[in-house]
């Protein structure tokens, strides 16, 4: 028989609104501007983030293993190194929407030495950096 919904807590009843006002340092070595997360909205299934990658800068390799990505890219233009052994690579621009399935390796990197890329980053994990996994450099 199935178990019984736990109460609904009053934070699921509520819309909740967040306004970050200053950025907080990641795993993946990128400032982001949290938004929506277990911890402050009591999200249960995704996160909600703004990540800026400074001008000329790139991301720790990392990947996400069992939580699947999708990023629409704001501002700026990105090349991400992924896959095994980060030797595959994409382009995107301001415009694009991006998709990153769960446990593939990727590593951002701003191509611009003058102007910050800006994104917001969605994911299946309420608690955003606990899924963050480390990747060599090749």
């Amino acid at each position: 028989m199935p178990q019984p919904s736990p109460a609904p807590t009053a934070q699921q009843d509520e819309i909740v609104t967040i306004r970050p006002q200053h950025t907080v340092d990641t795993k993946q070595g990128l400032p982001i501007f949290q938004g929506i997360s277990g911890e402050n909205a009591g999200a249960r299934h995704l996160c909600l983030n703004k990540v800026v990658i400074p001008a000329g800068a790139a991301a720790h390799p990392h990947l996400h293993r069992n939580h699947e990505t999708a990023i629409y890219l704001l501002q700026g233009r990105v090349e991400t190194f992924y896959g095994e052994g980060l030797k595959k690579s994409v382009v995107n621009e301001a415009g694009d929407f991006i998709y990153i399935p769960a446990g593939v390796a990727h590593k951002p990197v701003n191509l611009s030495q003058t102007e910050a890329a800006i994104a917001i980053v969605a994911r299946t994990d309420p608690n955003e950096q606990e899924s963050v996994e480390p990747v060599d450099e090749p």
